[in-house]
């Protein structure tokens, strides 16, 4: 009872705060009932004065309620499909900078991670040198057995942070439910599977030897690329609550004339962002999802480098070959076999005509061969693309969300360090290279190899499985004639119980009669 009471108390904090910042405004009151309209209107009126645009109406209200709601806010930027492309736009602008925590806090959590004191582990630790919600870096120096140092970036999470999550996603839960109750048509939101989905995320970004991993599986992945690394994660110096990783030395990529004044060239860094990102999602399905400035660097030697793993996105062999064949066909104009690798994928039910969904892509695609190559958004024609979708009954796939919101990111990076940057040019070798070595002969051999593994293990397991069948058989021998006892018992119960009701309901008939006409 008192739970409820303090998730219904900071459940109107939240909703106080979200319409004094005007966030409300983003509530299209025509999808709601009108008992919900009215409350509308009375929250749009204690908006305060002198609101700017979206962007800072939603940024600052989620600012304003506390990192968690910042998470949240950033999280909602990766889901378009729930949000709509102009929200998803605004919360990307959320800045998670919060003051540090003290030094002697962060010492404390990695004598505690490691039980060493911290001179033990570091030749030096410095004082933090950026803080988010969930954690802050330090520059150490650590000395290897030969007496060689190297500078490390040491992520430590913030005490007491998971408390504080724990309670505000229980706040969130209580009130997707209470926007589920009210209004059932806001349920194709999702509001209760959104904060499910972010509880998930955040739990999983909160365990630091997670993100380790997902820096070592790509760095695995892209050993041999000659435009890309990531830092190497020092897995002894690496706990749930602290991350160390190898320190870069390098230049962010906020800034064109910072990258040439390094005397770098800023539209081959761009090229790099594009084809990078491709190779990671189509080539190894597996790709950073948070691929903005604040993250990416370009090291002396012009090689990108990206930071900062605790947002990943997955693809499986089905969804890269999707992504890949839609973009060469937008290449070649090929739009019958783009409507074809839809069909072939799932994605639209096969009840649709391929010719009829062939005709709906190519209104997308011939505008675009009609402009310069550096007045075409690839982003663009995806979100156009799944746009036309929903109209043929495609259901909403949260990888390629994720993927699609990803790469509208990194066109974004790429086309601000090259404006006149050709995105088709850009993407066609990553993309002829993939679908040449997977959908030609050395990819169906090996398909075909793959498929003689799996009919070899079902034949390995063949006696295995005869003498499973077998038991289960004699089982079902022995226990046959008390099976037909049990039968029989449950038929004659069940036939009584179906007289009774039937009589109950005769009475309460005819009980219902006499008072009508009493």
């Amino acid at each position: 009872m008192l739970g409820a009471v303090f998730h219904l108390a900071r459940g109107a904090h939240v909703g106080f705060v979200l319409a004094r910042e005007g966030a409300l405004s983003f509530v299209d009151p025509a999808e709601l009932p009108p008992h919900l309209r009215l409350a509308l209107r009375v929250g749009r009126s204690l908006e305060r004065p002198g609101l700017g645009d979206g962007a800072a109406r939603l940024s600052a209200a989620m600012t304003r309620l506390g990192p968690s709601y910042v998470k949240f806010g950033q999280f909602l930027a990766t889901r378009p499909d729930i949000v709509g492309m102009a929200a998803a736009r605004d919360l990307e602008k959320l800045q998670d900078r919060v003051p540090p925590f003290p030094q002697a806090t962060a010492v404390k959590v990695v004598e505690a991670a490691f039980g060493k004191p911290i001179g033990a582990l570091f030749v030096t630790f410095s004082a933090p040198i950026a803080a988010a919600s969930i954690a802050q870096v330090h520059k150490a120096v650590v000395q290897d057995a030969d007496g060689t140092q190297r500078a490390l970036a040491v992520k430590i999470m913030r005490p007491g942070v998971r408390e504080r999550f724990q309670r505000d996603l229980q706040v969130m839960r209580f009130i997707a439910r209470v926007v589920h109750a009210l209004s059932p048509q806001a349920e194709r939101l999702r509001p209760r599977e959104v904060v499910e989905i972010l509880a998930r995320s955040v739990m999983m970004e909160m365990d630091f030897r997670l993100e380790a991993a997902a820096a070592s599986e790509l760095a695995e992945n892209t050993k041999d690329d000659p435009d890309f690394r990531v830092p190497r994660p020092e897995w002894q110096l690496t706990a749930r609550d602290v991350l160390s990783s190898e320190w870069i030395d390098g230049t962010k990529l906020h800034s064109k004339a910072e990258i040439v004044a390094a005397g770098l060239d800023p539209e081959a860094v761009g090229r790099a962002v594009i084809q990078s990102f491709l190779r990671h999602a189509i080539r190894d399905g597996f790709f950073h999802a948070d691929m903005h400035q604040g993250n990416l660097f370009v090291d002396p030697a012009g090689k990108l480098v990206a930071v900062d793993f605790g947002i990943m996105g997955r693809l499986g062999r089905n969804e890269r070959r999707f992504l890949a064949e839609i973009l060469l066909g937008f290449i070649m104009r090929d739009y019958r076999r783009v409507a074809q690798v839809h069909f072939e994928a799932g994605y639209v039910p096969a009840h649709h005509s391929v010719d009829d969904f062939a005709q709906a892509i190519r209104a997308i695609g011939e505008p675009i061969h009609q402009r310069r190559a550096d007045e075409i958004s690839m982003a663009k024609v995806l979100t156009l693309l799944f746009d036309v979708t929903a109209l043929f009954d495609m259901s909403t796939r949260t990888e390629l969300v994720m993927l699609q919101k990803t790469m509208v990111v990194v066109e974004g990076v790429a086309r601000s360090l090259d404006p006149r940057l050709d995105m088709w040019t850009t993407a066609e070798p990553v993309v002829r290279t993939w679908i040449a070595r997977n959908l030609g002969p050395v990819g169906r051999l090996e398909q075909g190899a793959d498929a003689l593994r799996t009919i070899a293990d079902v034949v390995a397991d063949i006696p295995d499985l005869a003498q499973r069948l077998k038991r289960v058989v004699v089982r079902l021998d022995e226990s046959g004639a008390g099976n037909a006892q049990r039968i029989e018992r449950f038929a004659r119960n069940e036939r009584r119980r179906a007289v009774l009701q039937t009589l109950a309901l005769w009475g309460i008939a005819i009980g219902a009669l006499v008072l009508a006409f009493r």
